[in-house]
Order: structure tokens, then C-alpha cells, then sequence
């Protein structure tokens, strides 16, 4: 007989919460139900993948991942301080952009602290935003472009922030040079604007200039980089971000203490070193934008103008809708990603591919459009 006493369990309850007033982010869809071979054209990821030099990186350090890595990134923010001839002591990296974006949330807003993003943007801001108790405001867009002027109506003695991606993603739109040194013009100096600088590389457009390039030296801009897009390194989940010292600063005291592996880290600096790969990548993105932009718009699929490495495909114009042509689309193995996260009706957003890819994409268009 057991003499070990009798324990009554009782049903413990979950400890409170705060209640968070969001939506999960929701990634595209990387695999299809039923097929070992697909196509994913959803992330906007390199279309050419990584560097050589890259690769080489990661078969030279994978034997050393027995140590923690440079919490401070030496290596790394002296290759980008020299790189594009900016301050190293200004610069900070984290686990994709969006983990400086998190950082900049939980340093600058307070609950009832107010945010302004356009009204279709990358969903981190608004998320990170709502995590810390701010109100995320909506600016209207026109023609799914950002308006300055519909920015400056949603100012309030409550706005901390405003977040703009230029390129904007999922739009694939961009404003001008004038019309970004004008927005930070217009706004209160004590507002912080945030310029995600993440599909710079892709920009030959004249009229563009990256927010690194106009704002380098100004305290109330903070400019965000990745190496998630041309560069190839998604996976591995290094970005950079470039402020005044005093925001630096105050992001060292709050950011993890390795938030960016080792592996990581030296795959970014190699990347960067590798110009040739770069403008291979630019060459290849410019040369199928065309021909996919000029197939798309004969289906009456209107299109943003050639620039980073997506399109965002709208169907209004168009006799066949955004969902029908994702359905067929998948049965041949591609995945586009759909905009209805985006609150973006009727719509799909399209990465271009490497060249195998967007011959099997073109083929399927045809395919899908033959008899219409």
C-alpha cells in the first residue's frame, strides 16, 4: 500500500495579463499543402540569394559558435561607418530591423503616446507600437502613396513618432527627395521620424535619395537598414540602425546583450565588402522589373513604378481578381502574398524572382490568361 500522503491538485489559475488589442503579425506563406516544390514569390527576399563571399563566411566561422558574440558589433558598424562614411558610434544593430524598431517603441512611447503611420505599412510598426500601450494613427494614402500632407493632419500633442519606409512596402511606392526633406520640414522638431531605408539598394528611380543620405546628420531622424533584402541573409536576422548618439546610446542600455550571432554578423560584413554581388542584384531586378511590369500591365494589372525588388499587382482594371489568379497561381506551385493583412482589397504583392522563377511565373500568367 502506498504510504505516501494524498495530495489534492487543484486547478491553478493563469496569472493576469495585460490584455493586448492587436493582431499577431502574419507572415506570407512559405510552403503549399500537397506540393514538395514551390515557388515562393510573398517576402520580397533576394532574388540571387547570398553572396559568395557570404557563404564563405559561414563555413569559416561555423567552427567557432562555441562563444558568444560582439555584443557591441566592432567589426561590423566599422565596415558600415566606412561603408557609407557615417559615424560608427552612431550606429547599433539588432535581430532584423524589427527588433530596432521594438526598441525604439519601448524608448520613446508611453501609454497614450501616439504613432503615425501610412495607412498601408510594414504591420511591425503599428504592432511594436500597441505592445507599449501607444495609439497608432492612420494616415490616408492616395494612389497607395504616402501624402505629407495627410501625415501633418494626424499630428497631435500626442504624436512621439512617425514611421515611413521609403520604398514603402507593400505599396512598392516611394517619395521624392524634396518630398521626404519636406515632411521632416513640416513636422514638430520634437517628433521622431523614422526612415526604413530596407529596399534602398533596388533605388535608381532620379528623384530618390535613401533617408541616410539626407538626414545623416540630423537628431531627429533615425534611419533603419537591413540585410534581410538585396543582401541575402533573411535567415540569419541582422539589421542596423543609424541615430543621434544620444539615442544610441539609451538603445544600447535597453537591447539584449547578444541579440545578433556571430555567424550573422560576419556574413554582414562580407556582404558588404561584395559590391559586385550588389550590382548584380540591382542589374537583375532593374532588367525583369521591365518585362514583368510590361506583361502586367497587358493584363490590365495595374502596377507600382519600377523600383524595389516587388510589385504590388492590383486587379481593379482587371477581368480576372486578385484571388482567382492567386488560386491558379498556386496549383502551379507559386506563392504570391495576399493583401488582405494589409487591409489592401483586390490586390497581391509580387517579389521578382530569379530567372527560373519569373519564366515559370510569366508561363503560368499566360496560361491563366489565355482565353480571357
Amino acid at each position: 500500500m502506498n504510504s505516501w500522503p494524498q495530495i489534492k491538485l487543484s486547478i491553478m489559475n493563469t496569472p493576469l495579463f495585460r490584455k493586448l488589442n492587436l493582431e499577431a503579425y502574419k507572415p506570407g506563406r512559405s510552403f503549399l499543402n500537397k506540393k514538395k516544390s514551390i515557388i515562393k514569390l510573398s517576402a520580397n527576399e533576394s532574388a540571387l540569394g547570398m553572396s559568395k563571399n557570404a557563404k564563405k563566411a559561414i563555413i569559416k566561422s561555423k567552427n567557432n559558435i562555441s562563444k558568444y558574440p560582439d555584443g557591441k558589433f566592432k567589426e561590423l558598424t566599422s565596415t558600415i561607418s566606412k561603408k557609407y562614411n557615417c559615424k560608427q558610434n552612431q550606429i547599433i544593430c539588432g535581430s532584423g530591423s524589427d527588433e530596432i524598431i521594438q526598441m525604439l517603441c519601448q524608448l520613446f512611447l508611453n501609454k497614450g503616446d501616439e504613432v503615425v503611420v501610412p495607412e498601408y505599412s510594414f504591420l511591425m510598426y503599428r504592432i511594436y507600437a500597441k505592445i507599449v500601450g501607444a495609439k497608432v494613427i492612420f494616415s490616408k494614402e492616395k494612389n497607395f502613396k504616402v501624402s505629407n500632407d495627410e501625415i501633418i493632419k494626424k499630428i497631435s500633442k500626442r504624436t512621439k513618432i512617425v514611421f515611413i519606409a521609403n520604398p514603402n512596402n507593400p505599396t512598392g511606392t516611394y517619395i521624392s527627395k524634396n518630398q521626404l526633406l519636406d515632411l521632416r520640414r513640416r513636422l514638430n522638431k520634437k517628433i521622431l521620424l523614422v526612415v526604413d531605408d530596407a529596399y534602398f539598394e533596388y533605388m535608381l528611380n532620379k528623384d530618390y535619395r535613401s533617408g541616410l543620405e539626407l538626414f545623416k546628420n540630423q537628431n531627429n531622424v533615425f534611419i533603419l537598414r537591413t540585410f534581410s533584402k538585396i543582401y541575402g541573409l533573411a535567415s540569419l536576422r541582422v539589421g542596423w540602425g543609424y541615430g543621434s548618439k544620444k539615442i544610441i546610446d539609451a538603445l544600447y542600455k535597453i537591447k539584449p546583450p547578444f541579440n545578433v550571432n556571430k555567424i550573422a554578423q560576419e556574413c554582414a560584413v562580407e556582404s558588404l565588402k561584395d559590391k559586385s554581388f550588389i550590382k548584380k542584384s540591382v542589374k537583375h531586378n532593374l532588367d525583369w522589373a521591365r518585362k514583368i511590369k510590361k506583361i502586367m500591365n497587358s493584363y490590365s494589372i495595374q502596377t507600382n513604378e519600377i523600383g524595389p525588388n516587388f510589385f504590388l499587382l492590383d486587379f481593379k482594371r482587371c477581368k480576372l481578381n486578385a484571388s482567382f489568379v492567386e488560386r491558379n497561381l498556386e496549383k502551379s506551385g507559386i506563392i504570391l502574398r495576399e493583401m488582405n493583412s494589409y487591409g489592401i482589397k483586390n490586390c497581391l504583392r509580387l517579389t521578382i524572382g530569379n530567372v527560373k522563377e519569373n519564366i515559370l511565373l510569366i508561363k503560368q500568367m499566360k496560361k491563366i490568361f489565355k482565353n480571357v
